[in-house]
């Protein structure tokens, strides 16, 4: 690893004290990899049958394990979404509260999508995501990643973060801001942090983390909680941010986390002339306590009377009959109330959050494009809808057929004629149109196998 800057090292001294010698020690090692389960498309005690990327499981996400597994990009069970590849500390966050599965959930800052995926698989049939990313080409990663996870009711947007509480004004039960940071608890990870890092970066930054507050606070509905997280260890990012929130916003106090995360890192630092008393109850991630790069966390709660989330129905747009002919020959079943049409595509979305068109990157799975008298079916479709699908072409993980699918090849197939979800061991990789004992690929180009 580069030389730390000293002035980085003075201060990191003042913060740990005489554990700093074990944090550079440990910065010395490989940093650790993990993954988490996809819980939206396999239980975990399904993929403990299959699981061959590890046994030694994280002990504060119950989904979670230590990866010890090359080149797992190119597995197949990577290609059909049942695992997310994450680092250990960044999983804390979305631990800190015990998360009802009927909530709505934003994630303000969300690219490339770890902690969004780990939120929504939190959520069940009536939840609803809403991750939001600023900057497109991240907005497209991230969107990417819901995709391959087939995740439902989830909706992307790619706003700054004023815009967006404006949109969703008083809408969610909990919001996570893992903000932009200076990074300092990626150095071991991430070299060109350290090339980057300054004071004056500490306090650029400690200024955008404030003005995301903010605006979480707008979008945050009453009795609501914020979970604002960094990959940082200064104190200015941290608990002066959290501090200086609470001062000026006293309808809302800082919450424990929960034991499974205290268990595992540092009490907050209380810093002098604090107005908080209670800084302790944020949390600090060491590499030097736990497997893992650095993280802070601070539960943030209103202190207002809890609302109940209404029930939307805002479906005006008729359903196209090609669309519902196409699913009634795709599918075995489907809600007819969950189709809708969005920036002029068909789309399957539980529509409890109303999304105005224009508003969204991209709004429930996209079933395909209507062209001129069929449906092109979306690579969304399958990986969200392929446990429905009535013709399924179910291939095994170590088979010549899926390591060709994979590579964009055709291949052949007993399956009747149609649109056909491709399966490895069971759980949908992707699709197929089969003709004649042929399935002809149509794994995305940019997805495929080189």
């Amino acid at each position: 690893m580069k030389k730390l800057p000293q002035e980085y090292e003075t201060r990191m001294k003042q913060l740990l004290g005489v554990d700093f010698e074990k944090y550079l020690s440990e910065l010395e090692n490989l940093p650790v990899k993990a993954f988490r389960v996809n819980t939206d498309k396999i239980s975990v005690e399904d993929f403990e049958k299959i699981n061959l990327f590890s046994k030694d499981k994280i002990p504060y996400v119950q989904n979670g394990y230590y990866l010890d597994y090359e080149k797992v990009g190119n597995h197949p069970y990577h290609h059909a979404g049942l695992i997310y590849v994450q680092e250990p500390a960044a999983m804390a966050p979305a631990e800190c509260v015990d998360i009802d599965p009927d909530w709505l959930v934003l994630d303000m800052c969300a690219a490339p999508g770890g902690k969004s995926t780990q939120l929504k698989n939190k959520l069940g049939e009536n939840g609803v995501l809403v991750s939001n990313e600023i900057i497109s080409s991240r907005c497209k990663i991230l969107t990417g990643n819901i995709e391959r996870l087939g995740l439902q009711n989830t909706v992307v947007t790619c706003m700054d973060t004023e815009r967006l509480a404006s949109r969703f004004e008083n809408t969610f039960d909990l919001i996570m801001v893992d903000a932009p940071c200076s990074g300092e608890g990626m150095f071991r990870k991430e070299e060109i942090a350290i090339d980057e890092w300054s004071t004056d970066n500490v306090l650029m930054c400690a200024k955008r983390q404030a003005e995301i507050l903010e605006n979480a606070v707008k979008a945050l509905k009453s009795g609501g909680f914020i979970v604002y997280a960094t990959c940082t260890f200064s104190l200015e990012e941290n608990e002066m941010t959290v501090d200086a929130f609470l001062q000026k916003h006293p309808e809302f106090e800082i919450m424990p986390v929960n034991e499974r995360v205290a268990k595992y890192t540092a009490d907050g630092i209380k810093f002098e002339g604090r107005k908080c008393e209670n800084l302790h109850f944020a949390r600090r991630f060491y590499p030097h306590i736990a497997k893992g790069e650095g993280q802070f966390m601070a539960v943030l709660r209103h202190k207002g009377e809890k609302v109940g989330n209404a029930f939307y129905n805002t479906r005006s747009a008729k359903t196209d009959k090609l669309v519902t002919e196409f699913l009634d020959d795709t599918l075995t079943e489907y809600s007819p109330d969950f189709i809708g049409v969005y920036n002029g595509n068909p789309i399957y979305y539980n529509n409890r959050l109303p999304i105005a068109d224009r508003t969204a990157f991209c709004c429930g799975v996209t079933i395909g494009e209507i062209r001129k008298n069929y449906i092109q079916p979306h690579h969304q479709f399958f990986m969200a809808l392929g446990d429905k699908f009535k013709r399924k072409i179910n291939l095994s993980a170590d088979s010549i057929e899926i390591s060709k699918y994979l590579h964009g090849e055709e291949f052949d197939t007993d399956c009747q004629n149609g649109w056909a979800v491709v399966m490895v061991d069971g759980y949908a990789v992707g699709g197929a149109k089969v003709s004649n004992g042929r399935a002809k690929n149509h794994y995305p180009k940019g997805l495929r196998i080189k």
